[in-house]
């Protein structure tokens, strides 16, 4: 019986539709799912969500709830992780901080200098969990689903022996949205896409076997399709390859569009305003302070309704990869891996998103090459940006943290170097209590 662990099993919404996956494959339909959160009373309404699937489906499984890390790690076989290091109380000065200094910023949790604190406050605890399996379960795999996804994986990477890859959504996200502007089902679509995080190219996308690059370029010339994604668009027109992950994610990631007010208006404020990508702070500040105040009664109201939820599998392909990792049909993702000759244009060992191969091996990540070099430019940037931040993370040096956001474009594109020191130092005040490894907060 496969033994599948938790961590930070109280973020409900991943917990449960896990869950929910994990017990659809036969192979593990008995397992004992074990969920362990710092938060005794998300805890419980996780273990209760997860006993109502397993009950409803008549599962032979277990669920065992926890508060102690390595009681939930011993002899695990799988560890699936959705933590959050530091409440909204801190989390929102990764945003304001940054504003008040002129860096405008959309969601702020994978780069910039928003994605860069997120990080110091993070990689500490996800290296102590990849320790922790060292000692309780040293053969297990470890899917992470916490971001900023490549420091933190190339943060454990760097530290531990266990086998470890992130997971995102957004290479398969794309992929469908772009079939689904050229009219084509997904079944008639293949695709080599390689990168990093949020920022992996398309090098080659083709249908029925022919390139569909020139479909594509025709499909974003209608406006309709061209305001749907305004950054990734125009990134598509100048770059000629198209990028996965969200045009509010990507208006972070570079220069070019959040630094005049002029230009966010332009690009990355659609009519929606209550859209994720709407490139207004104030919304996803609101819209998460909402959640962290609103979520007990959320889920209280969920369970009066009899706790109503699809016991069919989702699209998330953790299971999938637990399933193949334990002796089940092999399995095809894009993962977040050391680059070890991988990309032939990125520095070796950092980690790069590609295609990976889950089997009773575990990962086997996949060739893509070189990238195109205006987008291996890209990447590169955000690379050396990520290795300084990473190597602060591990040493506690504050110098490094300045020195890795100096070279962040988006703080770059408005700020001297003056006016980042102060407000990099600001932010390091701001986050003492969760940056344990530093030994002092002066740059």
């Amino acid at each position: 019986m496969a033994r599948i662990t938790f961590i930070g099993a109280g973020s409900l919404g991943f917990t449960r539709g896990l869950v929910r996956d994990i017990l659809t494959f036969p192979l593990l339909k008995d397992a004992t799912l074990v969920l362990m959160d710092v938060n005794k009373e998300r805890l419980d309404f996780a273990r209760r969500a997860c006993q109502s699937i397993v009950d409803r489906g008549n599962y032979p499984a277990k669920i065992v709830a926890t508060l102690d890390r390595r009681e939930a790690l011993t002899g695990a076989d799988a560890v699936m992780c959705t933590i959050l290091a530091g409440d909204t109380s801190v989390w929102q000065h990764d945003i304001l901080i940054p504003k008040k200094y002129g860096v405008d910023t959309n969601i702020g949790d994978t780069r910039s200098v928003s994605g860069i604190f997120r990080a110091l406050r993070t990689i500490p605890v996800m290296v102590s969990i990849v320790k922790d399996m060292e000692r309780c379960c040293p053969n297990a795999i470890l899917l992470n689903y916490t971001n900023p996804m490549a420091m933190l994986c190339r943060a454990m990477q760097r530290t531990s022996k266990i086998q470890v890859t992130g997971l995102c959504h957004s290479v398969q996200g794309t992929a469908h949205m772009l079939a689904t502007w050229i009219g084509a089902t997904m079944d008639e679509i293949t695709y080599v896409c390689g990168g990093i995080n949020h920022q992996a190219f398309y090098v080659e996308f083709k249908r029925n076997g022919k390139d569909a690059y020139p479909a594509i370029r025709k499909a974003v010339a209608k406006k309709e399709i061209y305001e749907k994604e305004l950054v990734r668009n125009e990134m598509f027109r100048a770059l000629g390859y198209y990028v996965t992950e969200s045009s509010g994610h990507n208006s972070e990631y570079n220069w070019w569009f959040r630094k005049r007010p002029e230009l966010i208006k332009k690009y990355c404020t659609p009519k929606k305003k209550s859209n994720w990508n709407a490139g207004e702070y104030a919304y996803i500040l609101k819209e998460y302070l909402r959640r962290n105040r609103e979520w007990k009664s959320d889920v209280k109201k969920w369970f009066a309704k009899g706790a109503p939820m699809s016991l069919d599998r989702g699209h998330e392909y953790a299971a999938s990869i637990v399933n193949a990792r334990l002796g089940g049909e092999p399995y095809l993702f894009h993962g977040n891996v050391p680059n070890t000759g991988l990309i032939t244009n990125l520095p070796n060992g950092v980690c790069v998103e590609v295609p990976v191969l889950a089997n009773k091996r575990g990962f086997n990540s996949i060739h893509v090459g070189a990238l195109p070099p205006q987008c291996a430019a890209l990447n590169n940037i955000s690379v050396a940006v990520e290795e300084m931040a990473v190597e602060a993370a591990l040493t506690g040096d504050p110098t490094l943290v300045y020195q890795s956001v100096i070279y962040d474009p988006l703080s770059a594109a408005v700020l001297s170097l003056a006016e980042i020191k102060k407000m990099v130092q600001e932010m390091l005040l701001k986050n003492k209590n969760h940056l344990p490894q530093f030994k002092k907060l002066t740059v």
